[in-house]
């Protein structure tokens, strides 16, 4: 720990702000880590187990989604399961505005991390100039030579080595940041892809076993040709 105080010191002020985006990267990866595993342990119980009730009891589907509401997709598949009797466009639009949601919150921290993966390097090489700038300020250019001239030197290598560290730091918290916020992207696309095909899943069930038009539409057809045969004339197959 006092090494690291060391070379923060070392790098100057502009380290002040670099070590603040590596202490919020790190906290924004930790928060992530703990929400994405939570969803991912627990996301494809729950799906099942409101599919498979959605196909003998609404109500059933309903109260399983609501004992999920800790999960996003518990959340998801709530939304239309509360309506009374919707439609089928209601229906899908209440599991995509609910998706809306629940994808604006998978995408928290995002900005955070774009901004570190921008500032850091810049705030890193301004570190470095400014460094460069102070050291060879206090070189005496004019003075003669002998020892003077080969303190003056080993002290500038040193002034240079010092405003270097800036750019690493800078750097190396960028690069943590991009690593962290490629992998978050890549679990919202897979989200994304796995919350349309539960939603279109639930969809499908409602539209084939709770929707009273098309339940209605089907009794009338019964009732018009009971016979097996439909209104125009043609066999029912």
């Amino acid at each position: 720990m006092a090494a690291l105080i060391d070379l923060v010191m070392k790098g100057g002020p502009v380290m002040i702000p670099i070590v603040g985006f590596s202490v919020a990267t790190v906290a924004c990866g930790l928060e992530r880590a703990w929400y994405w595993y939570r969803l991912l342990t627990q996301e494809n119980q729950v799906v099942q187990d409101v599919l498979e009730a959605a196909r003998h009891d609404l109500a059933e589907a309903e109260a399983i989604a609501e004992q999920s509401q800790d999960v996003p997709i518990g959340r998801f598949l709530l939304a239309p399961l509360r309506l009374r009797q919707p439609s089928p466009e209601t229906f899908r639009l209440a599991m995509e505005a609910a998706g809306d949601r629940e994808f604006a919150e998978m995408r928290k921290g995002d900005k955070l991390l774009e901004t570190t993966i921008a500032v850091s390097p810049l705030l890193g090489l301004l570190g470095t100039v400014t460094g460069l700038i102070n050291t060879f300020n206090n070189l005496n250019i004019g003075g003669g030579g002998g020892e003077g001239t080969s303190a003056q030197a080993t002290r500038a290598a040193a002034g240079i080595g010092e405003a270097l560290i800036t750019t690493a730091a800078g750097m190396v918290v960028a690069i943590m940041a991009l690593l962290i916020f490629r992998l978050l992207v890549s679990l919202q696309a897979r989200q994304m892809d796995y919350f349309s095909a539960a939603g279109s899943e639930l969809e499908l069930i409602y539209r084939q076993f709770w929707d009273e038009s098309e339940l209605e539409d089907e009794e009338v057809l019964e009732a018009i040709a009971p016979s097996g045969r439909n209104p125009l004339g043609i066999e029912r197959r």
